[in-house]
């Protein structure tokens, strides 16, 4: 190619950020009160409004998703070991270690990249206390047979649900599966608080737990009766957040278009597989991700990432590696690839292409113009 058909880079994703005028405004009422964290009103309002719109019947604010998944397993008093997946971000296994927990990675699905159910039955031990499962790219887990496999076997089940924000399944909030979800409210996701996270849980005695544990275990100023941590979101993060909030629908609207123009152009292109849309399932268009067949595509993924950077298109290996594969996990024994066939291959075909509510319709045909021709 001779110039590239795009003068500045074209991101994987951009923050929504809300007009400023919208945020100064919440940002005085913190100034007025002069409560900086410890549920001041804006954590306490934006913990309702998320509440009410991801449909569970609590939720807990972090400070960032991390820590809210360690809080989780505290929350849970797991031990021993955790069946998990290795197709997802580091924070996931990270979680179980800080809790001196072991991972034990099992396959994913073939099309839904999610756990698989069967190979987690297969993987369950003596010690197994939990399930964890990770809902990849807004496609949910198989969490029926994920709680029947926790019933017969007496687990518990927690997601990672850092990207799916806002989606339901025949209507019912995502986070209502399952003990325990975790949401990711990082910069990158489609709704966020600049950094921040939070805990849907099913039960009042549960969000009291995970309130506790998130405070340093303090009872009051002179009782301190479990070990806690320190995970509370503060009021700048809560304010940004609701000034967010108030313009994700529009968003959403937005990145709806984005991606039924990508699936316009790209469904049924030899060498290119996207990912289910599944029924009765809402996406929460957190990202758009497509799978690259070499010998179908005549190009491999890496070979294809390379070329769309030369022509000032970012897009992400994501997941890259498997989480099995890094240092701290590769001599586990579940972490040999002669088990994780599928995540395997995934890991080496998986793309993301940008997609966030700024980018126009134009660049999105012109970003697949750029992918197609590539193909040989």
């Amino acid at each position: 190619m001779s110039s590239p058909p795009f003068d500045e880079q074209i991101f994987v994703t951009r923050p929504l950020l809300p007009p400023l005028a919208e945020v100064v405004a919440r940002l005085e009422q913190v100034w007025a009160s002069r409560w900086l964290t410890n549920a001041g009103a804006q954590h306490e309002q934006l913990e309702a409004a998320l509440r009410a719109h991801l449909g569970v019947p609590e939720l807990a604010l972090f400070n960032n998703g991390t820590i809210a998944l360690m809080t989780a397993m505290r929350a849970l008093d797991l031990s021993g070991s955790v069946v998990t997946t290795p197709f997802t971000f580091p924070a996931t296994p990270h979680s179980l270690v800080w809790s001196r927990i072991e991972p034990i990675f099992c396959d994913i699905d073939p099309v839904t990249l999610t756990i698989d159910p069967v190979a987690i039955e297969a993987a369950i031990r003596p010690d197994t206390s939990a399930i964890l499962g990770v809902h990849v790219y807004g496609v949910p887990c198989h969490v029926d047979a994920i709680q029947q496999i926790a019933g017969r076997h007496g687990l518990k089940v927690v997601y990672d649900g850092a990207h799916v924000f806002g989606t339901t399944i025949n209507g019912r909030g995502i986070g209502t599966y399952g003990d325990i979800t975790m949401y990711s409210f990082h910069a990158t996701k489609l709704f966020h608080t600049a950094e921040g996270g939070a805990l849907a849980c099913q039960t009042p005695a549960m969000k009291a737990s995970i309130d506790h544990l998130k405070n340093f275990g303090i009872l009051n100023q002179e009782e301190v009766d479990v070990p806690g941590i320190n995970g509370k979101m503060n009021e700048l993060q809560a304010a940004l957040g609701l000034a967010v909030l108030d313009h994700v629908s529009e968003e959403v609207t937005a990145r709806r278009a984005i991606v039924d123009r990508y699936r316009a152009r790209l469904d049924g292109v030899a060498g290119l597989t996207l990912m289910p849309r599944l029924p009765g399932v809402t996406e929460s268009f957190q990202y758009f991700v497509i799978r690259i067949d070499r010998e179908a595509f005549g190009r491999s993924r890496d070979e294809v990432q390379a070329s769309m950077k030369e022509a000032n298109v970012l897009t992400r290996k994501y997941f890259f590696p498997l989480c099995s594969d890094y240092p701290c996990y590769n001599r586990l024994d579940s972490a040999r690839p002669q088990g994780l066939p599928v995540a395997h291959r995934a890991v080496q075909e998986v793309l993301c292409l940008p997609i966030y509510g700024t980018l126009s319709l134009d660049a999105v045909d012109r970003i697949c113009d750029l992918l197609l021709g590539l193909r040989r």
